[in-house]
């Protein structure tokens, strides 16, 4: 379906909509309506499903490291910047405190971070990358190029597909709720 081709269907679904509703009858699918549902005609379903097979193909190389993703990409924000609050570092991620802390706790129990609330203000918490962190990072840098290898994708696709997603990231970020910190 083109992009001309969804477009009118859209006005002729909102024409529909302005209708006064029949009493409790469902209005008929146009064609184009029906063409929306179909699974290949989702921008929605190939990320999620990508997202989920990115996850799982990390899941054993991390494991060598004793990381889940979500620590992984924890790891990798503090490795970046140290020190940083919960909320920054929720901020580079896009994940609230709620989903975030409990990460960050169990990276502090397996001796990766430390956490340290700062003296001038108590609700904030620092994290910092502990030894044991810094030669975590010595062992991680490899794991970005086996993935690439695994999947046989080469460098320069990976410009432009993250360019796309970042575009994709940007454009629904205003449509997330606000974070709860």
């Amino acid at each position: 379906m083109t992009m001309a081709e969804v477009t009118k269907a859209m006005g002729a679904r909102a024409r529909t909509k302005n209708r006064a509703p029949a009493a409790a009858v469902a209005p008929p699918v146009e064609p184009a309506d029906a063409d929306m549902l179909k699974l290949e005609n989702q921008l929605c379903f190939p990320l999620y499903a990508a997202a989920r097979m990115v996850v799982n193909a990390y899941r054993p190389v991390l494991a060598e490291l004793g990381l889940t993703y979500p620590q992984y990409i924890a790891m990798l924000v503090l490795w970046e910047s140290d020190g940083l609050s919960v909320t920054a570092v929720g901020d580079r991620l896009h994940l609230d405190s709620g989903t975030l802390t409990p990460v960050l706790k169990r990276l502090e129990a397996l001796g990766l971070l430390a956490r340290k609330r700062d003296p001038s203000d108590d609700r904030i918490v620092g994290n910092w990358v502990t030894p044991a962190g810094v030669a975590l990072k010595a062992r991680a840098v490899d794991v970005p190029m086996r993935l690439l290898c695994a999947a046989k994708i080469e460098l320069e696709e990976i410009d432009p597909m993250k360019k796309v997603l970042e575009r994709l990231i940007e454009a629904l970020l205003p449509l997330q709720p606000s974070p709860a910190r």
